[in-house]
C-alpha cells in the first residue's frame, strides 16, 4: 500500500480556489476522479505522496504548504491599485503572484549591482506629485524622452513609436519589461483581465512591466500610464483600460496617470488644432493616428476627454476597433527572434548587467541564466546579441 500524505483539507481547498480551478478541472489535471478530490477536501480520505506532490505542482504552491495548519497570509509587495468600479480587486492568481516574485528577485539583484557600480539615481523619479497639473507632468516626460520631436517623426507606425519610446526610456534609466507569460514558461500565460501593467517607483532602478498579452493598441497607453506613475513617485499595479470611463476609475492615482497618459500621447493644443469638426470619428482617428503615431483608439479617447465626442459614440468606435485586434501578444513572442524575445522580457539594461557580470567572472553562468530565464547554452549568443562580447 502506498504511503499517504497527511495533508490539511483546508489547505487543499484554499490552494484549489487560489488557482481558480473547479474540482472537476483539478481532478482532470492530476489524473484522478472528482469524488477523490472532494473526499480529500472534506477530510474523508488522504492522497498518496505522489498525488499530493502532483497536486502542489498543479496549483503552483510549495509541497510543504499542504501540511500547514492554516493557509499562509500572502501579500503583494507593490501597492495594488486595481479596481472594478469602487471595489478593490484584491485577488491575485498564482501566475500573477509568481510573476511578481520573479520580477522582485531580479530587481533585488539589479539594485545590488547598481549600488556596487555606484550608479546615479534617476533624477526625474518622483519629480512631481498628484497636485501638479497633469499637463506639466506630461510635458516633462515628453521632453525627457524626446517624444514630441524626432521620436515621433522617425516612427512609421504607432507600434514603431511604442518600441522607440521604450528604447528611449531605458536610455534615460528606466527598466522596462514586457511579457505575456510567467518567466519563460509559455504554459503559464498572464491574464489581461487581471492586470495590464505595474510600476515600481525606485530612484536607482525604476521599473515598468507591461502585460504583453494585452492588445497592441492598449500597450502604448499602459506604457504612458506607467511612466506617469514614475514621474509622480507612485508605485502601483494597474488594470486601467481604454474601455473604462474616467468616472469609473475611483483611485485618484490611476485617474491622474490616465490624464497624463492621454496628454503625453496626444497633447491637447496640437490635438485641437488638427481635429476636424466636419469629419466623423473614424476619419479623424485614422488621420490623427498617423500624426501622433498612436492607435486610433487613443485618438478617440483623447477626443472623448476633450468633449469632442460623447461616450456612446466612443464606445461604439472602441468596440469596432477592438474586433480588429487579432494579435494580442507582443511582437517578440509571436514567432520572432528568440533573443529579441528574451531582451523584451528582461529589459535591455538588466540583460546587459547580468551578462557583463557573468563574463567578467562576478556571477556564475548558471545564476546568470536563471536570472534571465534561459539556459547556459544560450548565453554566448545572447551576450553577442546584446553587445557584451
Amino acid at each position: 500500500m502506498m504511503s499517504q500524505a497527511l495533508v490539511n483539507p483546508d489547505i487543499l481547498r484554499w490552494a484549489r480556489e487560489r488557482s481558480y480551478l473547479g474540482v472537476e478541472m483539478l481532478a482532470h489535471k492530476i489524473g484522478t476522479r472528482v469524488e477523490k478530490v472532494l473526499a480529500w477536501e472534506m477530510g474523508d480520505a488522504l492522497p498518496t505522496f505522489k498525488q499530493a506532490q502532483k497536486l502542489a505542482h498543479t496549483v503552483h504552491i510549495p509541497f510543504g504548504y499542504l501540511f500547514l495548519p492554516a493557509p499562509p497570509v500572502e501579500t503583494i509587495p507593490i501597492p495594488d491599485l486595481r479596481t472594478i468600479g469602487d471595489s478593490i480587486v484584491g485577488k491575485a492568481s498564482p501566475e500573477f503572484r509568481d510573476l511578481i516574485g520573479d520580477v522582485m528577485r531580479k530587481r533585488d539583484w539589479f539594485i545590488e549591482y547598481l549600488r556596487k557600480q555606484e550608479a546615479d539615481s534617476v533624477p526625474f523619479i518622483g519629480k512631481f506629485n498628484l497636485n501638479t497639473p497633469y499637463e506639466e507632468v506630461a510635458s516633462d516626460i515628453s521632453e525627457t524622452l524626446g517624444i514630441g520631436g524626432q521620436l515621433r517623426q522617425r516612427s512609421r507606425t504607432w507600434e514603431d513609436f511604442l518600441r522607440a519610446m521604450i528604447v528611449q526610456a531605458e536610455k534615460c534609466g528606466i527598466w522596462i519589461m514586457r511579457s505575456g507569460i510567467v518567466g519563460s514558461n509559455t504554459h503559464r500565460p498572464l491574464l489581461v483581465e487581471e492586470f495590464r501593467g505595474f510600476a515600481i517607483s525606485e530612484k536607482l532602478a525604476p521599473l515598468i512591466f507591461i502585460n504583453g498579452k494585452d492588445a497592441k493598441a492598449a500597450q502604448i497607453f499602459t506604457c504612458a500610464h506607467e511612466l506617469a506613475h514614475l514621474w509622480v513617485g507612485e508605485s502601483g499595479i494597474s488594470n486601467v483600460s481604454l474601455g473604462i470611463e474616467d468616472s469609473h476609475v475611483s483611485n485618484k492615482v490611476e485617474r491622474f496617470c490616465n490624464q497624463v497618459a492621454v496628454e503625453l500621447l496626444a497633447p491637447k493644443n496640437l490635438f485641437l488644432e488638427n481635429w476636424d469638426l466636419k469629419m466623423g470619428i473614424g476619419e479623424n482617428a485614422d488621420r490623427l493616428a498617423r500624426l501622433f503615431r498612436v492607435s486610433t483608439v487613443v485618438i478617440a479617447r483623447r477626443a472623448l476627454n476633450l468633449n469632442l465626442i460623447n461616450w456612446a459614440d466612443y464606445w461604439s468606435f472602441y468596440e469596432s476597433q477592438r474586433d480588429k485586434w487579432t494579435r494580442t501578444r507582443e511582437d517578440s513572442e509571436s514567432g520572432g527572434d528568440f533573443y529579441r524575445t528574451l531582451k523584451t522580457r528582461n529589459g535591455t539594461r538588466f540583460s546587459q548587467a547580468v551578462l557583463s557580470s557573468a563574463y567578467e567572472g562576478r556571477l556564475m553562468f548558471r545564476e546568470a541564466a536563471a536570472l534571465l530565464g534561459t539556459s547556459v547554452g544560450n548565453l554566448d549568443h545572447y551576450a553577442k546579441d546584446m553587445g557584451v562580447r
